[in-house]
């Protein structure tokens, strides 16, 4: 018996909050079924499988990711921007752990709406970037540096690998700037 109102936006919405709340590795078809009170079977209207469940989800949250990463840095230049955007991308993986955890990965060749949106978050942090004067491979390695900053530092704290008494957030703001610093003479 399907439900009034069921999409596969609901679906997927509804895939990351268990993402969030119980982690990635909870998200199943049974799962999210039982949550909508629908079996599983009828997701299939709406998800091609669990690959297609999460495909949606990983397409989802990397445009969420995009959305946040864009807020941030407009209006702002240089390493105000950078801070910016590695602000709003340790928000997001800290508020959306699950969301979060699919957007590291490339999209799967072929998945359009996946690309789509990494393509948009990418093009984010190219144009903060590009803004301090870097270009081609420079900009590239540039940008991967400072996804994988913020990416290890969000990792290690969402793991509790902090646990001395020493702030977080200046330690986050410090390293943030120092890249920022070494990007811009780059």
């Amino acid at each position: 018996m399907a439900r009034r109102g069921l999409d596969r936006a609901r679906v997927v919405e509804v895939a990351g909050e268990i993402a969030d709340a119980e982690g990635l590795e909870a998200v199943t078809l049974a799962r999210v079924a039982a949550a909508l009170g629908v079996r599983s079977p009828s997701l299939y209207n709406h998800v091609a499988g669990h690959d297609g469940l999460l495909r949606g989800l990983a397409a989802q949250s990397t445009r969420e990711l995009a959305t946040a990463l864009r807020r941030a840095a407009t209006g702002r230049a240089g390493t105000e921007a950078i801070v910016a955007l590695a602000d709003a991308q340790r928000a997001y993986a800290l508020d959306h752990p699950g969301r979060y955890a699919t957007t590291v990965a490339a999209p799967a060749a072929g998945d359009a709406e996946h690309e789509q949106a990494a393509a948009e978050a990418v093009d984010v942090i190219t144009a903060v970037l590009g803004g301090s004067g870097l270009k081609g491979d420079d900009l590239i390695h540039a940008a991967r540096a400072l996804r994988s900053a913020v990416h290890g530092f969000a990792a290690i704290e969402l793991a509790g690998g902090f646990a001395l008494a020493v702030d977080r957030d200046d330690s986050f703001r410090r390293l943030v700037e120092a890249l920022a610093g070494g990007l811009a003479g780059s």
